[in-house]
């Protein structure tokens, strides 16, 4: 599983039903920077392309998660439970969590909510992976940036993700992309439940960080 995210606000309404409704969008097409190269290696950056999710977005059939910190252990909405929806567009993917009252009284919503009327929690970090190249030929390209001395970068690697695999979103503490908002970037795996989506399998973990 890849992960990235922006950082952001969260934008948290109350329903009449004593429900909470969480807001949140992730921009496309912003750049973040993954790594700067440390000092010997080349920094690396990502862009996610608009509608970029498209795939399992498109299917309402495809369960689609909102997470704390990519646990599925510590899940807030999905889309198979129907408390999360989901609008894509070509400027960014938005979405509406809804938290019921039954999981307000559990303990780690509680936690979570707590943090994030502290302010400790205001990331928004996706998690996806890249679909192979015999099912999605160019699913994502790396170019070389080359010098650019307006923002002192040096020989540095753009990925574009073209397409991928949305399985979750989540609330996260610290995401690269500065322009997500909850109205994500550390990787590592965390695989969700197998899943065959018409050939697009798992994929290689490729950058991580």
């Amino acid at each position: 599983m890849l992960w990235g995210g922006h950082e952001g606000g969260l934008e948290v309404r109350k329903r009449a039903t004593g429900a909470l409704a969480l807001h949140g969008r992730f921009p496309y097409g912003v750049p973040a920077v993954l790594s700067d190269g440390g000092r010997t290696g080349r920094p690396r950056k990502e862009i996610i392309a608009p509608r970029a999710f498209s795939y399992r977005v498109d299917r309402p059939q495809e369960d689609i998660h909102f997470l704390i910190g990519h646990s599925y252990d510590r899940p807030l909405a999905s889309r198979g439970a129907g408390t999360l929806d989901l609008t894509d567009s070509d400027e960014a993917l938005s979405f509406v969590a809804t938290i019921t009252l039954e999981m307000q009284e559990v303990s780690w919503v509680r936690d979570f909510l707590a943090a994030l009327a502290a302010g400790l929690i205001m990331g928004l970090s996706p998690g996806f992976r890249i679909p192979p190249e015999r099912a999605v030929k160019d699913a994502e390209t790396v170019e070389d940036e080359g010098h650019n001395p307006a923002n002192g970068t040096h020989n540095a690697l753009i990925r574009t993700v073209n397409a991928a695999l949305l399985y979750e979103l989540s609330a996260v503490t610290r995401p690269a992309y500065s322009e997500a908002q909850i109205e994500s970037r550390s990787w590592a795996p965390n695989a969700p439940p197998s899943e065959n989506l018409g050939g697009m399998v798992q994929a290689a973990r490729r950058w991580r960080v």
